[in-house]
């Protein structure tokens, strides 16, 4: 469904990130790996792709830096000639605590990923994406923006943020036809989700489907919104969450 795109993942080190890139990769994509200090798990996770025949190389910056992300986008074209696609999955910092926990930094790291790094690639990418006649953009956001669970303020401050911007920039994109999607994951498993603890077990059993939902299937929402199939979509928020959230998100 990919092939011959190049895909910008960011934060595609370990977790979800590196499962977006193997699936991705899997489809066809030449898959650029963003981290920013993990530069032998992006390493590892080219090498993997690349054992399994598909193309990647991995590229450092703090996506938080416009100066180091313009840079990053400039070597991946210098590279590969084109950037397709970019989906926006880095994050850092706090995640969850209460309000008397957390602090100003926690908010401001949160919004410095679910917002300002969004800005930078989305900046960055935007005048390659029009000289080649559009392209994708993926945000990574959370299905805990239907939740609003208490104690995870930190998180919805920056996933929010997120969210938001996303929907603006659907439609000021739009007529440069560079689409702009957001993929809201639920609790999926990845390297360091035990699916053999007693809390995994009953996690899963009040899911809908009644089981975990895997990273590579975030990377499967990522691959149609990539794709062709999904030309005529955008500002769209799809919860890949085994229906614990079936809302849209409104």
């Amino acid at each position: 469904m990919l092939d011959g795109k190049v895909i910008l993942v960011t934060g595609a080190a370990r977790g979800l990130g590196a499962a977006i890139a193997r699936v991705c990769a899997r489809h066809g994509a030449i898959v650029a790996i963003n981290y920013g200090s993990s530069r032998e798990k992006a390493e590892a996770v080219v090498a993997e792709i690349e054992a399994a025949g598909g193309r990647a190389k991995a590229y450092g910056a703090d996506v938080r830096e416009a100066k180091a992300v313009l840079e990053m986008v400039a070597a991946v074209v210098a590279d590969f000639g084109r950037i397709d696609g970019l989906v926006n999955n880095a994050i850092g910092g706090r995640q969850n605590g209460s309000l008397d926990e957390a602090t100003e930094t926690d908010y401001e790291q949160a919004f410095a990923f679910g917002c300002k790094a969004v800005i930078n690639t989305v900046k960055a990418v935007r005048p390659v994406m029009n000289r080649q006649g559009g392209g994708r953009v993926i945000n990574i956001v959370t299905e805990l923006w239907n939740m609003a669970p208490e104690d995870w303020s930190v998180y919805m401050a920056g996933k929010g943020a997120m969210v938001g911007v996303s929907r603006s920039l659907a439609k000021e994109l739009g007529p440069e036809n560079i689409t702009v999607n957001m993929v809201a994951p639920g609790w999926m498993v990845d390297e360091k989700v035990d699916v053999n603890s007693e809390g995994s077990k009953n996690f899963a059993k009040s899911i809908p489907l009644r089981r975990h939902g895997s990273a590579d299937e975030i990377g499967n929402g990522c691959v149609f919104f990539l794709s062709d199939l999904a030309g005529f979509v955008t500002g769209a928020y799809l919860p890949v969450t085994g229906g614990r959230i079936t809302q849209v998100g409104m």
